[in-house]
């Protein structure tokens, strides 16, 4: 497997969600463009979300109101001049969509875009294209993306490892290492090679992968999150991964979401025998935030040794529940349910990672030259929770922000050269594949087991025990093996599932995401702060 050099280019984008897009697209006027997709273009979560994106157009909403709203459900650990910073953005945000081409929903007069009312929000204020927005969003930024000239698209490539060299530190930045661009495995060639670019921008995805029940596709192995501890960035509050509360129980239906919006839209959560309970839980009963609603569903579950429990829309009118919920009522119907005269079974699943790399307001990380946008950055958006929907928002404007800071400093940076070429002069073709395979569903396994929903100091401790030895065997593995794809992502996965730990084992009280019945309150010394792991390289 030979080793060489692709093109030299002035932006390397890893990843090709909402967020790796319209950033492109923010910078393919000014700039060479490389896009980096592990598999075809449109495959990420991006295309997966059905709910909306948050924004105030709605003349009874406000800014205040959405940023307190944000702020409520992030448990008191937002970062508030970020949330103040994104929540501005939304407006802008949701014109340059439409500018582009996204067809949102409308009211049924045609006069106004339909908003809907999801968990943590005190007002309608999530616009939306029926029950599939990111489907929406991500083909059209896609086919904008593919018809200009300055932006080349590598399908079926995934990176293996950012190349950084050692600068000087000056006062005005700590950082010390400075990116120049990426190992990438062309996966259909099965060989490495070499991007160089003079920014680098990570916008791939979240880890829920590392659990055995996800929402999310099967590309979201936290690679961003990974290569970018490798490299020595710091990563904060990985322990905060939300479970979202409904997803499809079928032994088909891998995971299939149920939108936040049939909530929202007045669908009621009940047990087998058609009692509802979540009011018993909170106050806002089914719109409680997300972390609280799946902590109730789990309870449930475990208190009656049940499969599921139930959403149920059916009382509503058949045209409310097929006009706003085309996408879920088909599936549904393919499965035998048809959700306007019967409820749905639900279960939660790992949903969105909440933590990540930690960035500025610019999405600028601690290596120069390096961005990370998107579910793999921490901004400090989402403190504790993320609230329904403020995830493609934050996509959306930290694309303009970390874009308009690169236009500032294009030209100020040279473009890399002589960069140090793939070296595999040391293993062999692997003649135990099956190792991989074994790894990956035990570790998997245990994270769902012991880091999961909820949790306590035994678990977690179990769950490192178990982690420490996977991580030695994945690395000898990799050490002595040509690499191959799903080495690379299970290498990704177990250093994300040992960053999790690590974060939750630091956390000694419950708080948003993070739920432990071990919870000593104001004794744990991180109580309302930020947990920050610094890497050993940086």
């Amino acid at each position: 497997m030979a080793s060489s050099t692709y093109p030299n280019y002035d932006i390397l984008i890893i990843g090709s969600g909402a967020a790796g897009l319209m950033t492109a697209l923010h910078l393919a006027d000014y700039a060479n463009i490389a896009i980096l997709t592990k598999s075809r273009l449109k495959e990420g979560s991006t295309a997966y979300a059905q709910g909306g994106i948050s924004a105030v157009l709605d003349k009874e909403d406000s800014l205040q109101s959405h940023i307190k709203d944000t702020l409520d459900a992030g448990a008191g650990l937002c970062h508030k001049k970020i949330v103040k910073k994104v929540v501005a953005e939304g407006k802008s945000c949701i014109d340059q969509l439409i500018q582009q081409g996204v067809k949102f929903s409308q009211t049924q007069d045609g006069k106004h875009y339909h908003l809907t009312r999801e968990g943590g929000h005190s007002h309608r204020r999530v616009i939306h294209a029926a029950d599939a927005t990111g489907n929406a969003v991500e083909t059209t930024l896609a086919e904008q993306v593919k018809q200009h000239p300055n932006i080349t698209i590598y399908s079926h490539h995934l990176a293996i490892d950012l190349i950084t060299k050692k600068t000087k530190q000056t006062q005005k930045t700590k950082q010390s290492k400075q990116c120049l661009g990426a190992y990438v495995f062309n996966n259909p060639q099965q060989k490495v090679f070499v991007i160089p670019a003079k920014f680098t921008i990570l916008a791939t995805g979240g880890a829920s992968k590392v659990y055995l029940y996800t929402s999310n596709p099967d590309v979201s192995t936290g690679d961003g999150i990974a290569m970018a501890w490798r490299a020595g960035c710091r990563v904060a509050n990985m322990e905060f991964i939300q479970f979202h509360p409904t997803c499809l129980y079928h032994p088909e239906a891998r995971s299939f979401l149920i939108s936040e919006a049939v909530r929202g839209e007045g669908g009621k959560l009940i047990l087998p025998n058609g009692q509802r309970f979540m009011p018993r839980f909170d106050p806002r009963a089914e719109l409680a935030p997300r972390d609280i609603v799946a902590r109730a569903i789990d309870h449930e579950m475990k208190r009656l040794g049940i499969e599921s429990v139930y959403l149920d829309i059916s009382h509503e009118s058949d045209r409310l529940i097929r006009t706003h919920f085309p996408t879920i009522y088909s599936r549904c119907l393919d499965f035998g349910m048809d959700i306007t005269k019967e409820p749905i079974p639900v279960v939660p699943a790992a949903h969105y990672t909440c933590g990540g790399v930690m960035t500025d307001k610019h999405a600028k990380t601690d290596i120069k030259n390096l961005y990370a946008i998107g579910e793999t950055a921490f901004t400090g958006l989402h403190g504790a929770n993320r609230m329904a929907s403020n995830s493609l928002l934050e996509c959306l404007a930290f694309a303009k922000f970390a874009s308009d800071n690169i236009k500032k400093n294009l030209d100020k940076v040279t473009s890399p050269s002589k960069l140090p070429i793939w070296d595999e002069s040391q293993v062999t073709d692997s003649d135990e594949e099956v190792v991989v395979a074994h790894n990956w569903e035990e570790l998997r396994r245990f994270m769902w087991d012991y880091v999961g929903i909820v949790r306590t100091n035994k678990r977690l401790a179990r769950a490192k025990r178990r982690c420490d030895v996977l991580q030695q065997e994945i690395y000898e593995y990799y050490g002595h093996f040509r690499v191959s794809h799903d080495l690379l992502e299970l290498r990704n996965l177990v250093t994300v599932a040992d960053l999790i730990i690590q974060s939750a084992l630091r956390r000694h009280h419950s708080v948003g995401l993070h739920y432990t019945l071990d919870d000593k309150g104001k004794k744990d010394p991180l109580y309302h702060q930020n947990t920050i792991l610094l890497p050993n390289s940086l």
